[in-house]
């Protein structure tokens, strides 16, 4: 097999008015995990150049069974976690920190040199 495992379809909507594919799981050491590029949540717009859209779920699972060896899958990357039975990788890797942990200190940072700089020039 591919390595992971897809929910979805025009008859099991994972999300609510969505009847697109997406990985539910990737399965240790199979093709997907160790090819590292696919993740859990990644919704699945195309198999070979067969686009997957309006498919019920089991057409959609009976593609990737009939995808041959060499398969080209055209994804779009999740933006925001989902709600529902995707998991998580638990290989140790955070999310990173939020962008305020970078502006905050930034601008103050900025207000302080401004005002250092301003007390400056009124003594002079």
């Amino acid at each position: 097999g591919l390595g992971f495992n897809i929910v979805g379809g025009t008859d099991q909507q994972y999300i609510s008015n969505d009847s697109s594919i997406y990985v539910s799981r990737i399965k240790k050491d199979g093709a997907a995990y160790l090819d590292g590029r696919l993740q859990e949540g990644d919704k699945i717009l195309s198999v070979n150049g067969r686009d997957l859209k309006d498919l019920r779920h089991k057409d959609a699972v009976e593609l990737f069974r009939n995808a041959g060896y060499d398969v080209s899958l055209k994804i779009q990357r999740r933006l925001q976690p989902q709600n529902g039975p995707v998991g998580h990788r638990d290989d140790g890797e955070s999310g990173g920190l939020p962008i305020a942990a970078f502006l905050v200190p930034g601008l103050a940072l900025a207000a302080a040199a401004v005002w250092i700089l301003l007390r400056y020039r009124q003594r002079m």
